[in-house]
């Protein structure tokens, strides 16, 4: 598995109950597009009122991406999902939620930006991570998301698994690999947007980075 991942962030699906003359929207999307959504509405109402001559408010709701879709299934009224793995999404579509051949409604597969994994240390690493190997040597503490709320959780397990099977490894190799990597975890914060290493007194936190649009 290469450490560049797609992700599931695209997102105007066929959500069942959607109402086109709505002039709000509600985005149920993963922590860490807070930020970048707080920009991106603001540019999409904007070509909104300019294309169509309409006003549409764009509200938020933001938590852990398998979270997210487990609300949606449960109840909240999303207009639009954008998660940061395919299988939230798929999830979703199983349910009857979000349409079945969502992946071919945009282009790109629906997934329109790419990210990597990135390994945040503490001040001048002191402690010389540099990679995958380097996080089950003794003394190395790790702040992982939880796996089970959140994407970017899963996806740092993936890609420990995917060091493996890249430098050779079998799958049986990769096992006990992503085991060991994830033994060395101080906590799992439910989302990835959490506090620097610093806070939880450990060497190192594993984050996914939005890079630039395809």
């Amino acid at each position: 598995m290469n450490k560049t991942q797609s992700i599931a962030i695209a997102a105007l699906l066929a959500i069942s109950g959607f109402n086109a003359s709505a002039q709000t929207l509600l985005n149920a999307s993963y922590d860490v597009a807070r930020e970048f959504y707080k920009d991106y509405n603001a540019a999409f109402v904007a070509n909104y009122k300019k294309t169509t001559g309409k006003d549409v408010k764009v509200d938020q709701a933001h938590g852990g991406s398998s979270a997210q879709a487990r609300a949606v299934n449960d109840g909240l009224d999303a207009d639009v999902v954008t998660m940061n793995t395919t299988t939230d999404i798929d999830f979703l579509a199983s349910k009857g939620i979000v349409a079945a051949d969502w992946t071919k409604r945009f282009p790109q597969s629906a997934s329109p930006t790419s990210s990597t994994m990135l390994f945040l240390t503490r001040n001048g690493n002191p402690k010389n991570i540099k990679d995958w190997d380097d996080l089950i040597k003794p003394g190395i503490q790790v702040i992982v998301v939880n796996p089970k709320t959140g994407g970017n959780g899963r996806m740092a397990y993936l890609a420990a698994w995917g060091y493996v099977r890249k430098k050779g490894g079998s799958e049986a190799d990769a096992q006990p690999s992503s085991r060991s990597s994830t033994k060395t975890c101080l906590c799992w914060p439910k989302v990835a947007a959490m506090p620097p290493p610093s806070s939880y007194n450990a060497t190192l936190a594993m984050c996914w980075s939005l890079l630039n649009l395809k």
